[in-house]
């Protein structure tokens, strides 16, 4: 019979992500994005699969009877100090189980190297946030880092809805109260979780995907009538976002609302992760901060990426951070390979960001500060370590001439050893 605390004891102690259990294979270990098999154990059969498979379901019914007839399944779990999200769905009539550790701590904004103005922007008494990002971006690492910090900053009420509940927050300076969304969970739901907010006399709606329109017209009414709305999207750029919002709804409508979220939105930060030159994850943040150029580029009649992303590269002074903007510091600091940051861009951009890299460069080498400290001298309030790549050994450092006596306060100070590693 398969150990399957013994396998969960080694994805512990070997800082794993994820652990994929799989019919006719030995159990498997995501570890800084490779995968890793696990050593002397033997390869699963189909009676390993439905033994692994009672061992998460524990004998819950309600739960059982609903995998059979969905065929899919997202469960929460605990094991030791972590707390574990674990997947089932079905191949050859068998469970296939996708397990993913997180940690019980959680990293500070400072460690995940998460920009200064999305910490500021929780302040606004209203309106619309997203963190955005493809399937093991770090969105819900960032967005629980940012539950914390107003957890403890300020007074609230705060609603969280997620599916399911990973971190289990404690209230501090405010309230919080957790939700699972799902049958036989505690509301079934994300929209009607939402709409339910309303009536809960919350300040503060946590959405932990906005996947529908369902939920997207009650975040969009939640934020309208004076909450801050917090939620995510698997969505690949801050501009594809909007697109993606505003193609929710039928063309007809589309116009309605590129006016209400030209309003409302206050933020977009999109994610990605790569795996640096020491073989651990390196946050790239892209940051939309809605002004007026924003604002009067989403109230279009046709609304255009292109426009959008150019705006975001240009607006620096009101916090906006460009994609191209942060590759570029990571490849001017030796963090990642040009390569890596030419995979990330459009091929038609490729010239752009080789041009911008070179500015950055040249910039850095006058002992300029990057668009990144601008970004936190101009919002104030940071906590941002300094302590950058070179480890304070300014001897191996190129630029520690221009940036002795300077607060360099970018957010990839910390990315050797990001809490991202994990791929939460």
């Amino acid at each position: 019979m398969i150990n399957v605390n013994a396998i969960l004891k080694t994805a512990k102690e070997k800082d794993a992500s994820d652990v994929h259990f799989i019919n006719g294979l030995v159990p498997t270990y995501r570890i800084n994005r490779d995968l890793v098999s696990a050593e002397g154990v033997p390869a699963l059969c189909d009676q390993d699969m439905w033994d692994i498979y009672d061992f998460f379901l524990k004998g819950n019914i309600e739960r059982d009877k609903l995998f059979k007839e969905k065929k899919v399944l997202d469960v929460s779990d605990e094991f030791e100090d972590i707390r574990l999200r674990v997947n089932i769905s079905v191949s050859d009539g068998v469970p296939v189980i996708t397990t993913r550790l997180i940690k019980s701590t959680l990293p500070t904004f400072e460690e995940l190297g998460v920009p200064a103005i999305v910490k500021k922007m929780t302040a606004q008494p209203q309106g619309l946030m997203l963190v955005t990002g493809k399937t093991n971006s770090g969105k819900s690492t960032t967005l629980n880092a940012l539950i914390n910090n107003i957890n403890e900053t300020q007074n609230k009420k705060i609603l969280t809805l997620e599916s399911p509940v990973e971190y289990k927050h404690t209230s501090k300076k405010s309230i919080i109260v957790q939700k699972e969304i799902g049958r036989g969970a505690d509301i079934p739901t994300y929209g009607l979780g939402t709409k339910n907010s309303l009536r809960e006399d919350c300040d503060i709606l946590i959405v932990g995907e906005i996947r529908d329109r369902e939920t997207m017209e009650a975040a969009i009414e939640t934020a309208e009538s004076g909450h801050l709305v917090i939620g995510t999207l698997h969505t690949k750029s801050c501009a594809e976002t909007i697109d993606r919002m505003v193609n929710f709804y039928d063309m007809k409508d589309q116009s309605t609302v590129k006016v209400l979220l030209a309003s409302i939105l206050k933020l977009v930060i999109s994610q990605r992760l790569l795996k640096n030159k020491q073989g651990t994850l390196t946050l790239v943040p892209e940051v939309m901060v809605v002004d007026n150029i924003v604002a009067g580029l989403i109230r279009k009649e046709k609304l255009n990426v292109a426009e959008i992303e150019d705006a975001i590269q240009s607006a620096s002074e009101n916090g906006s951070i460009g994609l191209i903007n942060s590759l570029s510091e990571l490849v001017v600091k030796d963090i990642i390979t040009l390569e890596q940051a030419q995979a990330q861009v459009e091929v038609k951009n490729i010239p752009i960001l080789n041009k911008t890299i070179q500015q950055t460069r040249l910039k850095f080498e006058a002992g300029g500060s990057s668009m990144i400290d601008t970004v936190v001298n101009d919002y104030g309030n940071s906590q941002y370590d300094s302590n950058n790549m070179y480890n304070n050994n300014q001897e191996n450092n190129p630029y520690s001439n221009q940036f002795n006596n300077q607060q360099y306060n970018s957010p990839y100070n910390n990315q050797i050893n990001s809490p991202f590693n994990n791929g939460q």
